[in-house]
């Protein structure tokens, strides 16, 4: 069991003992009497008692709360003088230990998250320098191919050059995404927000990707609910950054999603905002990866690493997407099951109606 001790009550247990001795000494001498012997007794008793609380107080422990004074700057972050009130209070000891144990826990939590950030470094610049040697090496390929050899004929230069222009147009999206990503992390893209219809912008999408999603025999989907009008169904955001955001999560429906089947993109009411679900019926994500599905160039498994390259994909559009909601003070939620698809969704909020507007 663990009891603390004040300063005063180890100055008079001190105090005590040592003129218990003295005491006893007075009392043995011979020339001592007994009255003369009680007040030298409770006159050491005194002095002893004086000397050594002043020398606990006065050196001891307000040294330490100097210390602590210390500490309480390098929490703080404060250079500014401390108050009086943090002199001479009970179990400095204690208080100082607690409070190094504290920022002990802390340091070492900085310390394994700057581990965690550094091991993200690494994978990531191994991640870049896989990604861009692919398009790379492919476009090197083919134009040497082209120079070294003096016999290709007129369509065989041609095809190769548009394989390597494709593979050049890949590098560059590769590029340009991760240009955006960083300025997105540094907060230096300015959301422009404006009013505008989000189910027209969502059929407008349908139609850019229709091509690819006839490849895959995917039927695109728009549900809203019956007490919705689509031209009353507007939002409040940056038109651009979140067409964006909705063609990467269509996209990506459409390629993990179940050949023949359905990339449905609901449309509700939630609050004051809409909430918006892009949900396909592919063979979904495992719970351990759907924390980190929209970290750069994560992957889930080669295949669908494989299949996102062929696609033209460049690993960074979730992570973009997640950044541009994020700005506009949402999140993007992920719910999966396995053998019964993916359904990502994210909320923004509605404009408020102009004046004129009001009933």
């Amino acid at each position: 069991m663990r009891f603390s001790v004040s300063s005063r009550t180890i100055a008079i247990i001190l105090s005590l003992l040592v003129a218990a001795v003295l005491t006893t000494l007075a009392w043995l001498g011979p020339t001592l009497p007994f009255e003369q012997g009680v007040l030298a007794a409770g006159i050491t008793v005194a002095a002893c008692f004086l000397l050594l609380y002043l020398m606990f107080e006065a050196l001891i422990f307000r040294e330490i709360n100097n210390i602590y004074e210390g500490l309480e700057h390098i929490k703080r972050k404060e250079f500014r003088r401390m108050s009086s009130k943090f002199l001479f209070r009970p179990e400095p000891l204690k208080r100082m230990r607690d409070e190094i144990l504290d920022m002990a826990q802390r340091k070492q939590q900085e310390i394994d998250e700057l581990k965690r950030l550094q091991a993200l470094r690494r994978e990531f610049l191994a991640d870049v320098s896989h990604e861009l040697k692919t398009p790379i090496f492919a476009a090197q390929g083919f134009v040497h191919t082209i120079l070294d050899d003096d016999d290709v004929d007129e369509f065989t230069r041609k095809k190769f050059l548009q394989k390597a222009a494709t593979s050049l147009d890949a590098l560059d999206a590769l590029v340009q995404d991760l240009v955006t990503i960083s300025q997105l992390e540094k907060g230096v893209v300015r959301m422009r927000r404006q009013s505008f219809e989000l189910p027209q912008l969502v059929l407008d999408i349908f139609e850019q990707l229709e091509l690819k999603a006839a490849r895959r025999s995917v039927t695109l989907e728009l549900s809203l609910p019956p007490a919705l009008v689509p031209e009353q169904v507007r939002v409040l955001a940056d038109r651009n950054r979140i067409r964006q955001v909705l063609i990467n999560l269509i996209d990506n429906a459409i390629k993990y999603g179940r050949e023949n089947g359905h990339v449905r993109v609901s449309l509700q009411e939630s609050g004051k905002g809409i909430r918006i679900s892009v949900q396909d019926d592919g063979e979904g994500i495992p719970k351990q990866h759907q924390n980190r599905i929209f970290e750069r160039f994560y992957r889930i498994d080669k295949s669908r690493t494989r299949e996102s390259r062929d696609a033209g994909g460049s690993g960074l559009g979730l992570a973009i997407s997640k950044h541009i909601v994020e700005a506009h003070r949402s999140t993007i939620r992920v719910r999966s099951e396995i053998g019964q698809g993916t359904t990502l969704e994210f909320k923004l909020p509605r404009p408020r109606r102009a004046p004129e507007e009001t009933v």
